[in-house]
């Protein structure tokens, strides 16, 4: 292959300024006043908000109903120059779905070169996660600031603050008023300096960088969904990471958290602006200056806790599928693997393996052997990892020690709600308020509840997988429909559902206010369905009965990564893999990712790379996606980049679905061989790989980056998505389309050492 030819690019950046305080509201500044859909100009009107369909015309995304200038809340007065109080204007526009609480209050902290906002009421869900709010963030002489107006208390004029730099630029800027606090509405939007912004999730983002040449509304609540990235949408996937990463006119970064565990979205628009609302908790804004995309990040990470460092064996090979018809197909797989002398690090297995589905078991009629063949692997060198649901049949021993242990699990608030004809049938759920649903085993099932403030159900999971190690000798788990994911519920039964009666939510009446809020958001309105759907009631009770699903249920794979990774530490004493599907702030210290079900598509395979991105700046490096593609059938050409794209991903594992042919590389001779070099090229890398994940684990950062991390100045680079750098020093440029032979690519340094191959792998050095 020949050499790849390079451009070096030019500097290039459009200035962005911040639009007046109480300037005319034209079709790119709006805070829309009518995001539920299905509203319309009476609603508006109703409301006390304007109304202005003449851009319908021109672009369909533009809110024609909107809120007039000065809407929010007023200067009360302070305690100090870091304590406000705030009250709801008399003349501003009522809140469309709550009743706006009378005073608010505003708390302004710096820690380290970070600062953090809140905007709060009393007695309101913060989420129960572990941060150090005293954490010594990594300083630079950059710093942040907070400017509050007006200057003196006002009944009358809206309150706003700014956050600037000592050099006068914004960071945020909430003149565009709309500041809403009701109980299960609450709205902030600010003016953005920028429009180069990256971030939030999980989404099926089509490019790395946020369009904001029209309206998008963005959900984050976690969700059972697989990432589409064929077509343009906005649907919430696995987990929930409301932080971005903004690069200003100057070429220095920021990034900003806004700490919240409830049904939440984000609305992107053109003035360039951001308007986040969300429907419990309260207000927690922390904002991370840089000034470099890197250092913004680390500091991110100093935070939330730095991403943990994964065994060296987990930088190998590995490979699974879902649908091995018994231990002989596992073993005939893997034999071919070997003997086609792809390397190979680790064995996973789907829930092919259990006993009906059931978590800790094992199938005695075509697994039973099971343990003696991870003994074999072992012998060879190779790992084992498991999958884990963590939906609890209710009528096997597993589920009685839970009963005997007093394991805390999800339930219903009060007796009078548990609907006695599916209770009835299971002796050991009958007389408890165990929320019982469907997933894939036989009968009902109960989700143990990781968030438990007596610590009962982390013992008791730990104790479940010491025991099940000593049947199964595993080195690794695999978590997985941890949204949670609970199968037709408000539905009536089906094949789905094994016939059985699924969760009935409350939908109407007293019990409903937590799953039919007044807003329900995005998540809810694009699918025209209910937070409920394909997962469990909001009204449900977690930290025994602290707290509701509304509050804790993004938490939920959060909490049972945590809950595996301490269980993990205590069983081997050494560090171990926990892969897990839902993610939220911080998961990154406690293991790895994946990114879902994705297809055999040459869109999705491009997505992957903004997927890695994007995990690694939410703090969860060792990440990758499912290499050929899980669900629909792999073809040759298609898998062979994959496997060359995948020994770049920090976690490479191939995984297909149920139903689908096999798509292990030797299924293709071309497969087999491009498998076999790019594996090896890969294993020469990982002493720098595992380096990068060292580095990060000590002090926070990216292991794959974009471009513009080490080029801020070059515009070019600010759209890139289509290669990706291991830290500073390594290039990766795949080749993404079909009927391609190499991709170009245009290198921005002066000295370069050029690495040929199929793999399209390019190393330069500064």
């Amino acid at each position: 292959m020949p050499q790849f030819p390079f451009l070096i690019l030019s500097s290039f950046l459009f200035p962005l300024l911040f639009c007046s305080v109480f300037a005319a509201i034209g079709p790119n500044a709006r805070v829309d006043c009518a995001p539920k859909f299905g509203e319309g100009k009476s609603d508006c009107l109703a409301r006390g908000c304007l109304w202005d369909d003449a851009y319908d015309k021109y672009h369909g995304t533009v809110p024609l109903c909107y809120f007039p200038p000065g809407t929010g809340y007023g200067l009360a007065g302070k305690t100090n120059d870091h304590h406000f109080h705030l009250i709801r204007l008399h003349n501003g526009v009522a809140n469309p779905y709550g009743k706006d609480f009378a005073a608010l209050e505003l708390v302004t902290k710096q820690f380290g070169s970070a600062l953090h906002v809140s905007i709060y009421a009393e007695n309101r869900f913060r989420p129960p996660l572990p941060f150090n709010f005293e954490a010594p963030i990594e300083s630079t002489d950059e710093q942040i600031f907070v400017n509050v107006y007006p200057k003196k208390p006002t009944h009358d004029q809206m309150f706003y603050f700014t956050v600037e730099r000592s050099d006068g630029q914004k960071i945020w800027d909430t003149s565009i008023g709309g500041l809403l606090f009701a109980d299960q509405f609450i709205q902030i939007a600010t003016y953005l300096s920028t429009d180069l912004i990256y971030g939030f999730g999980e989404n099926a983002h089509q490019q790395l960088k946020h369009d904001f040449s029209k309206y998008t509304t963005w959900g984050m609540f976690t969700r059972d969904e697989a990432p589409n990235p064929l077509v343009e949408n906005v649907e919430n996937l696995y987990g929930v990471h409301p932080f971005y990463l903004a690069l200003e006119p100057s070429g220095k970064a920021h990034g900003v958290l806004i700490l919240n565990s409830n049904p939440q979205e984000i609305t992107t628009g053109p003035a360039p602006h951001l308007v986040y609302r969300t429907i419990g908790g309260q207000l927690d804004l922390f904002f991370f200056p840089g000034p470099s995309p890197e250092l913004v990040v680390r500091q991110y990470h100093q935070f939330i806790g730095r991403p943990y460092l994964p065994p060296y064996w987990a930088f190998g090979y590995q490979f699974c599928r879902y649908g091995y018809k018994d231990l002989n197909d596992l073993k005939a797989t893997i034999g071919r693997i070997q003997a086609a002398e792809i390397p190979l690090d680790v064995v996973f297995v789907d829930i092919d393996h259990m006993e009906q589905y059931m978590d800790f078991t094992v199938g005695q009629q075509k697994w039973g052997a099971l343990g003696e063949y991870v003994d074999a692997l072992h012998r060879q060198g190779l790992k084992f990892v498991p999958i884990l649901d963590p939906a609890i049949q209710v009528d096997y021993e597993v589920f009685q020690r839970a009963i005997q242990a007093d394991v805390s699990f999800v339930e219903w608030e009060r007796f009078d709600q548990v609907p006695k004809d599916v209770q009835n049938l299971y002796p050991m759920a009958k007389e408890t308020k165990i929320m019982l649903s469907v997933v894939w085993p036989g009968r009902h099932v109960a989700f143990p509840d990781f968030l438990d403030p007596e610590n009962k159900t982390q013992k008791w999971w730990s104790d479940e997988l010491q025991n099940f190690h000593k049947k199964v000798p595993f080195d690794g788990i695999w978590i997985d429909m941890n949204e949670p994911s609970s199968f037709g519920t408000n539905e009536r039964p089906s094949a789905q559902s094994h016939n059985l009666q699924p969760l009935q939510c409350p939908l109407s009446g007293t019990d409903s206010q937590f799953d039919k809020p007044t807003y329900e958001t995005i998540n809810v309105f694009q699918y025209g369905s209910v937070l409920s759907e394909k997962t469990l009631c909001m009204s449900a009770m977690t930290m025994r009965g602290q707290q509701r699903m509304f509050n804790t249920h993004n938490l939920y794979g959060w909490s049972q990564m945590v809950a595996t990774r301490k269980a993990l530490d205590d069983l081997f004493g050494k560090r171990s893999q926990v892969l897990a599907r839902s993610t939220f702030v911080s998961s990154g210290h406690y293991g790895t990712h994946w990114t879902g079900d994705n297809s055999a598509r040459w869109a999705d395979l491009r997505a992957s790379i903004i997927g890695l991105i994007e995990f690694n700046i939410f703090g969860i490096p060792h990440v990758g996606a499912d290499v050929c593609g899980f669900n629909l059938n792999s073809n040759e050409e298609l898998c062979l980049r994959w496997q060359q794209l995948g020994a770049f991903y920090p976690f490479f594992r191939n995984h297909n679905s149920d139903g689908e042919p096999a798509q292990d590389p030797t299924q293709w001779q071309s497969v087999a061989n491009a498998s076999r070099v790019s594996n090896l090229f890969r294993y020469h890398l990982v002493p720098h790989l595992y380096t990068l994940h060292f580095l990060a684990s000590l002090r926070g950062g990216t292991v794959v980056r974009p471009l513009f991390f080490e080029f801020p100045h070059d515009f070019l680079t600010h759209r890139l998505d289509t290669q990706f750098l291991w830290g500073s020093d390594l290039l990766v440029v795949p080749v993404l389309d079909p009927l391609v032979k190499w991709e170009l690519q245009q290198l921005l340094t002066n000295s370069f050492i050029s690495i040929s191959g199929r793999f399209c792998a390019c190393l330069f050095s500064a």
